[in-house]
């Protein structure tokens, strides 16, 4: 009943997707039905997050102690003001960049941008320094001091030692992988040896992702890299989860392997390419490359959500695929890195995007990934990059504007930020998602994106999304539970320049409620 139930759901998301026109015009006076069944659910969430990758080092190491200090509070606070409204996102995910040592070798590694290159804690000598990655260790703690519950730890290109040119990327265009066919067991040993570092310091990875990307050739001419990088066919995933596994097991770990960490979601389940259908490979139990004999790897598989959203039918048909393979091999999908990448953020308009527009296609894809792929886990990319805080912020959650040396600078959260904290703060792990569905259409079409999740004390939380350029009034009707709400908290973030999640008084809870117009809305029910 449970796939049933999925399957059903996941095809009344694509036909009523089908149905909607993009910035369709909704009317003010017509209310739309919300059925809420809180007997019915799907997945569980394991953790919403973002990476800390390549700007943390120079922010953590030398910004000035209140900026640093204001970022992390706006990733990682799950405190609220006076007024109730959040101090930050409560992100309940943090992805570590594991470096190569490009830094070490300076303009000499071939990566343009010396804030994209990274230290290694292991010399070409085989000693460690732990002081190494003074900035991105910063972030590290300050995630693990606020509570985040799931630490990530991953790697873009195994350390230069390593590799086959001594780079920490391509040089040339043959999909193999960059890394030493003799050093498959000192990489793994390598990455245990960080763990286990980490572990002593009390702070545990509770997954160690050891690819990043394999589709990808990574090849770049000579001084012309964009950051490290290096592919892998399956086989060669295989050969390093088996190697890890083992070095885990020797050093008495207890983090759990992460893969595959896709480029494109569609290499997950389809494609005869010696890198893709990863779930197939690495799950079937009849493949030879299964990895569902190594203690140290869940029935969890990760990908990037990049490249499959430049339309709804798009969208929707990457991630109905998808969440079907997964459900047939068993396996879990996180979503562990998303930026708007492609320019499918646009969705047809032209010039400059505003910051809410981003937002709401941010939330757009967020909402899809765990609607009609089930994925139980969330993560964004990049925490902070330079940018423009008001347009165009399709990279990041907060804009930066360094100095030249990168040693200081200002910030601004986006509209972005607070599109991702709409999910991450309140839905924690743990929590489930209900079914429900989508508004009544009939009286005319409707951009309303909503879904809805319980935790164990059944506390409800809606997330709702209104594309339209006019409001739209709904009316929950729950049911499946003898649950009587009390109360009704709303969190609202639209393109007014003050309303970042602004929470709205609490009240006693009404079966009928408001989303704005060009808007994401978090109701909190108790």
């Amino acid at each position: 009943m449970k796939n049933l139930f999925l399957k059903s759901t996941r095809l009344f998301f694509f036909l009523s997707f089908l149905a909607t026109n993009v910035k369709a015009i909704q009317a003010t006076d017509t209310v739309f039905t919300l059925h809420i069944d809180l007997s019915k659910t799907a997945q569980t969430i394991d953790n919403f997050g973002a990476s800390g990758c390549w700007f943390s080092e120079g922010i953590g190491k030398y910004w000035p102690a209140e900026k640093k200090e204001t970022i992390a509070r706006l990733l990682f606070s799950k405190q609220k003001d006076k007024q109730g409204n959040p101090e930050g996102i409560g992100l309940s995910a943090w992805r570590f960049n594991i470096g190569a040592g490009t830094t070490e070798q300076g303009d000499s590694s071939g990566i343009k941008d010396f804030r994209k290159r990274t230290e290694c804690f292991l010399s070409p000598a085989g000693s460690y320094d732990w002081n190494k990655q003074a900035g991105y260790q910063f972030f590290l703690k300050k995630a693990h001091d606020y509570g985040v519950e799931t630490l990530i730890a991953f790697s873009n290109s195994p350390p230069v030692q390593f590799t086959r040119n001594g780079l920490g990327y391509k040089t040339e265009k043959d999909y193999t992988s960059n890394l030493r066919a003799d050093a498959y067991d000192a990489y793994a040993q390598f990455l245990a040896q960080v763990i286990k570092h980490f572990d002593g310091e009390g702070i545990h990875f509770n997954y160690i992702s050891p690819v990043n990307e394999p589709q990808w050739d990574w090849a770049h001419a000579y001084k012309d890299a964009d950051q490290e990088g290096s592919p892998w066919k399956n086989e060669d995933i295989y050969k390093v989860v088996e190697k890890l596994n083992q070095a885990l097991n020797k050093e008495q770990i207890s983090s759990n392997i992460l893969i595959s960490e896709a480029g494109m979601l569609s290499s997950l389940y389809s494609g005869t390419e010696n890198h893709s259908s990863q779930i197939q490979h690495f799950f079937d139990p009849k493949s030879p490359l299964s990895v569902n004999k190594f203690n140290h790897v869940p029935a969890t598989i990760a990908g990037h959500s990049y490249f499959t959203e430049n339309n709804d039918k798009a969208l929707l048909t990457t991630r109905s695929r998808l969440a079907d393979t997964a459900s047939k091999y068993k396996v879990n999908f996180w979503q562990s890195e998303y930026s708007m990448l492609a320019d499918g953020y646009k969705e047809g308009a032209k010039g400059k995007i505003s910051a809410i527009d981003c937002a709401l296609f941010l939330a757009k894809v967020i909402h899809t990934d765990l609607t009609t792929a089930n994925a139980t886990a969330w993560q964004f990319w990049n925490s902070y990059e330079p940018g423009n805080a008001d347009f165009d912020t399709r990279y990041y959650l907060i804009a930066l504007n360094p100095k030249p040396d990168f040693k200081d600078g200002e910030f601004t959260a986006t509209k972005n930020l607070w599109a991702l904290g709409h999910y991450s703060l309140f839905i924690r792990p743990g929590m489930q998602r209900v079914a429900i569905n989508t508004p009544d259409t009939t009286t005319g079409k409707h951009d309303l994106l909503i879904s809805a999740w319980k935790d164990k004390n059944n506390q409800l939380v809606i997330v709702g999304i209104n594309h339209g350029t006019r409001n739209a009034r709904i009316r929950l009707a729950l049911k499946g539970d003898r649950i009587k709400y009390k109360t009704i908290v709303t969190y609202l973030t639209d393109g007014e320049q003050a309303d970042n999640m602004k929470a709205s008084p609490g009240k006693k809870f009404s079966p009928d409620v408001i989303l704005p117009a060009r808007s994401i809305s978090t109701l909190v029910l108790n």
